[in-house]
């Protein structure tokens, strides 16, 4: 979904999801040590992401986390008793 929306722009994904987020007043910072990344991240501002492929995008988050739930009390008591060292 992401590639067609940005096909559809003649973007890049990544251009596509930034855009998503300034749109959704999300402060973003993107990072990027080569410049010809640094320049595609402000290349975003010539394009507007619809509202249907608003929606489609927001539609990708699940609410469920990939890596753990910080919601639940095992995890958050595990992640609480760590020490580094």
């Amino acid at each position: 979904m992401l590639t067609a929306i940005a096909e559809a722009h003649s973007k890049s994904v990544a251009q596509v999801v930034l855009r998503w987020l300034v749109q959704r007043d999300v402060v973003v910072i993107p990072k990027s040590v080569r410049p010809d990344r640094m320049a595609e991240n402000l290349d975003i501002f010539d394009f507007t992401v619809t509202d249907d492929q608003l929606q489609q995008i927001a539609s990708l988050d699940t609410g469920a986390s990939l890596f753990f739930d910080h919601r639940d009390p095992a995890m958050a008591t595990s992640l609480g008793s760590r020490r580094i060292e």
